[in-house]
């Protein structure tokens, strides 16, 4: 049986007998309610009292010895290593209250008129607390559903095509570089690359976006996402607990186990204040016997258990965890993976964003940006001549002119006697003309053309340009570009909107860098970087007392991930920076980097309100438990160890509820 389960079982059955011992609280105070013989002061026979409060003593045993058992275990265990935790307070304010109230039973003929037993109090108190924990285990498990529904969404059955025929079998027997057939409405069973077909896939389960995201051939496909239509046949890349679900759910599950730093400050408190209370429960216990007049020995015992459970510090005990794992359960819902508890609350203190460029700022992969045709000649007529050209070359540039043709509708011819000429272009026949397609001095020699205007533009904008001649004549050309992500622009202002310094560290050339920075708003550029020298970049911002951030996608920036205090790698990258990186951003998206900062400083903001808030509360109430306020209120003052339990639970309900207003915080920067 699951912690919530059992929680909720002992809570149910603590919570029974509880009613029960209301009902005998009532009855104290209320004697003649009941039929029960009164004097001239409203107390009850004492006969009849001791009858009924013996009953409550049995009826409060099996809560003690049952739910409550784990306290008293646990306090033990913590005696015999000669240390303390919130499980002491808890054993000792319950166990003090039953043995007061035997003692009444016993010797109630020789104690003060009015003198009353606090089984309600023992009894109640345990309740209360398991109360608290199944709401806690409760809350644990609401923020995990996402990811627990994440590991569950594997398919049994896998239709895999090996040589001419297909054959279904099970999901764990699928082998890396197995070819996986998926149908429309059928779940991916494993992650891989698509080799064949196209369709929009549902990615929302693994990255939050709700829009399904296209698919052709190249694209990456990951497993338990939908197939919402069309027919994808994809080669297997990982499978079992490599795929992205599996490791998902399991980071996630570990990082919401992790501590952050805050966490200690936690531990050294709890290692003094428990000692710190069983003491000034000592002190109010010999205060109240020395001054308490008639009633010394009632006032002393009554006003040490209230200290002891009312001091409780299951609220800062609380406090942490819960914040850590609703703030880490809401950041992975929007597609935002933290590694451990230390990289989220060192997230929040970050001053300096770096940024690689390519992957990170840009799509990461060539296309075909602008095409400039002489006048006399059409761009789709250009852009057939050097499509065809290309469509026998493996290069990148050359695959983004084919495509590039393709998506503007153009029909693309494959070209006779290709021939590449390595660092150049490519030579090739169409239709008996000679066709060239490469660097200018390959296509046109050194002599000036009406287009040099805006090819010099376009290179200083960060543009590779193919210049394309059809029987030597020149046609124009095909200028190449990684496109800026859509959302870069707003990404950046985002993240200065948070107080961040933005910086661009690139390995590519200055000028490209220059434009690409100019466009997105990032004033700090530094390119023209090997892997190495993005690495002391870190390293010196890091020297200057700066909190470093670091986000890219490419194996060159595994190393400044690594460096950095926090390291944010775009998913759908390179494995090794996702390795590398203590936060993934998954579905290759830009804008959940701000929105992880902030979620991060959210997190840690609410973590901060529940022990500040928790503390405060136990301070105040330790002084009225002491009886302090006596002086000025009289006895009426004075708090049972029922108000003290029931304060105590309180706090606890209040650091949950506080935490859980995380689960529906807006992430957006």
């Amino acid at each position: 049986m699951g912690s919530e389960a059992r929680l909720r079982r002992d809570f149910i059955r603590a919570a029974a007998v509880a009613v029960l011992l209301l009902a005998g609280m009532v009855a104290d105070l209320r004697p003649a309610w009941f039929g029960i013989p009164v004097d001239a002061h409203g107390h009850g026979d004492p006969r009849v009292m001791r009858w009924l409060w013996a009953i409550e003593g049995l009826l409060t045993l099996p809560i003690l010895l049952g739910p409550g058992r784990s306290f008293f275990v646990s306090a033990w265990s913590q005696f015999l290593r000669r240390s303390s935790n919130m499980d002491t307070l808890i054993a000792l304010g319950t166990g003090v209250a039953w043995l007061y109230s035997t003692a009444v039973v016993l010797f109630h003929e020789r104690l003060p008129r009015g003198t009353m037993p606090y089984y309600d109090a023992a009894g109640i108190v345990i309740a209360l607390v398991l109360f608290g924990q199944w709401l806690e285990a409760r809350a644990r498990g609401r923020t995990t559903e996402a990811l627990e529904a994440l590991s569950r969404l594997q398919v049994k059955a896998v239709r895999v095509r090996r040589g001419e025929h297909e054959q279904e079998l099970a999901a764990e027997d699928v082998r890396v570089s197995d070819v996986v057939v998926v149908r429309p409405g059928e779940r991916l069973p494993v992650d891989g690359v698509v080799i064949e077909g196209g369709s929009h896939v549902d990615e929302s389960m693994l990255t939050g976006e709700p829009l399904p995201v296209g698919k052709r051939v190249g694209d990456r496909v990951f497993g338990g996402t939908l197939n919402r239509e069309g027919l994808l046949a994809f080669r297997a890349t990982q499978v079992g607990a490599e795929t992205a679900l599996a490791r998902i759910a399991d980071a996630v599950r570990r990082a919401q186990a992790s501590r952050p730093p805050i966490a200690r400050l936690v531990d050294k408190v709890s290692r003094v204040f428990v000692p710190a209370v069983m003491i000034v429960a000592i002190l109010t216990f010999m205060g109240w016997y020395s001054l308490g007049g008639e009633l010394k020995l009632l006032y002393g015992l009554v006003t040490a258990a209230s200290v002891l459970l009312i001091a409780c510090p299951c609220a800062l005990g609380l406090a942490t965890p819960m914040s850590l794992t609703v703030g880490l359960g809401r950041m992975a819902e929007a597609g935002i993976l933290v590694r451990n508890g230390q990289a989220l609350e060192t997230a929040a203190s970050l001053d300096v964003l770096c940024l690689d460029k390519t992957g990170t700022l840009t799509e990461g992969r060539p296309r075909l940006t602008e095409v400039v045709a002489l006048r006399e000649v059409a761009t789709a007529e250009l852009l057939r001549v050097a499509a065809a050209a290309e469509a026998g070359s493996e290069h990148p540039l050359a695959a983004a002119i084919v495509e590039g043709a393709r998506e503007r509708g153009v029909s693309v011819a494959r070209a006779a006697a290709f021939e590449a000429v390595a660092g150049r272009g490519v030579r090739a026949s169409l239709n008996g003309v000679l066709i060239l397609v490469g660097r200018r001095d390959f296509v046109t020699g050194e002599a000036a053309t009406p287009l040099d205007v805006q090819a010099e533009r376009l290179s200083a904008e960060g543009r590779t340009l193919a210049w394309i001649s059809r029987d030597g004549n020149l046609l124009g050309f095909a200028a190449i570009g990684d496109p800026l992500r859509p959302e870069a622009g707003e990404a950046v202002r985002r993240l200065r909107r948070l107080g961040l310094r933005v910086v661009l560290l690139s390995g590519d050339a200055p000028s490209t860098a220059a434009a690409v920075a100019r466009e997105v708003g990032i004033e700090d550029v530094r390119a023209g970087l090997l892997p190495e020298q993005k690495l002391d970049a870190i390293r010196r911002l890091q020297a200057e007392g700066r909190k470093v951030g670091m986000a890219g996608d490419g194996i060159n920036d595994a190393p400044a991930l690594a460096q950095a205090d926090v390291g944010f790698a775009i998913g759908g990258g390179a494995d090794a920076a996702i390795a590398a990186a203590d936060v993934t951003l998954l579905g290759g998206r830009l804008l959940p980097l701000p929105a992880a900062i902030l979620a991060s400083r959210r997190t840690l903001r609410n973590i901060r309100q529940n022990l500040v808030g928790a503390f405060a509360y136990n301070v105040v109430a330790i002084v009225i438990a002491t009886g302090a306020l006596v002086p000025w209120l009289g006895t009426k003052a004075l708090l049972s160890p029922l108000v003290a339990g029931a304060a105590m639970s309180l706090s606890s309900v209040t650091v949950v509820s506080n935490a859980l207003r995380l689960r529906h915080a807006e992430i957006r920067a």
